[in-house]
């Protein structure tokens, strides 16, 4: 099976592609959407998060703006977020890859924004990087309620430059020229991809202890 890595900076289309990938049936894993299921009211998350940044759960409901205001800017409370979270996610990842397997997906997607940030790209067999014009990016994210110019600028300075992403890639897909050729070029990387060997699945016996420690450090 092989594995592949979706990924691009804010404002580059990364969601528009997830959605065509999923309705051309390719399997996808969705970071975002697991970190929001966590931090959910009721999220396995909550009680490790409010433990470690106390008054940010309030009557069982995160208050991501008060945590926002605690990590953002702040490596280390960032660190001690993730530390939290990054363990759980990649439960939830272990567990989409082995439905796939058992359905024999011969490739799937794993949609996770920060992929390089994370080195996450040695885990997949290949990469995706969407990708737009500059201009077009800023454009896209301005338009987006309670975005400012600072706030953007922070953002960017957190993530890996579109420039190095798309050096980084093994096939970069363009976003800025309308949705009909984002699909093309979509399809044509899946097809492209599809006959790839896949190199970390089944995975080796190590990746599967580890896996199993993390599941029974969470459940204590």
């Amino acid at each position: 099976m092989v594995i592949v890595g979706l990924t691009g900076s804010i404002g580059m289309g990364k969601s528009t592609a997830a959605s065509m990938l999923r309705r051309m049936g390719v399997p996808l894993y969705d970071a975002d959407a697991a970190v929001h299921a966590l931090q959910a009211p009721g999220g396995a998350a909550l009680p490790a998060i409010e433990a470690a940044f106390p008054g940010v759960v309030k009557q069982g409901v995160l208050d991501r703006q008060a945590l926002g205001a605690r990590v953002f800017g702040n490596k280390e409370a960032l660190r001690k977020l993730e530390a939290i979270v990054h363990p759980m996610v990649g439960l939830w990842q272990r567990a989409f890859l082995k439905r796939a397997a058992m359905r024999r997906a011969p490739l799937v997607v794993l949609d996770i924004p920060l992929l390089f940030e994370g080195r996450g790209e040695r885990r997949v067999d290949a990469t995706l990087v969407v990708s737009a014009p500059a201009f077009l990016q800023r454009r896209r994210v301005m338009a987006r309620p309670g975005m400012t110019a600072e706030k953007l600028d922070g953002i960017l300075r957190q993530q890996v430059p579109d420039a190095l992403k798309r050096r980084k890639a093994t096939i970069v897909i363009p976003t800025g020229l309308g949705l009909a050729p984002t699909r093309a070029a979509l399809e044509k990387a899946i097809a492209e991809l599809k006959v790839r060997p896949g190199r970390f699945w089944p995975s080796n016996p190590w990746r599967e202890k580890f896996t199993a420690q993390l599941a029974r450090a969470h459940r204590k």
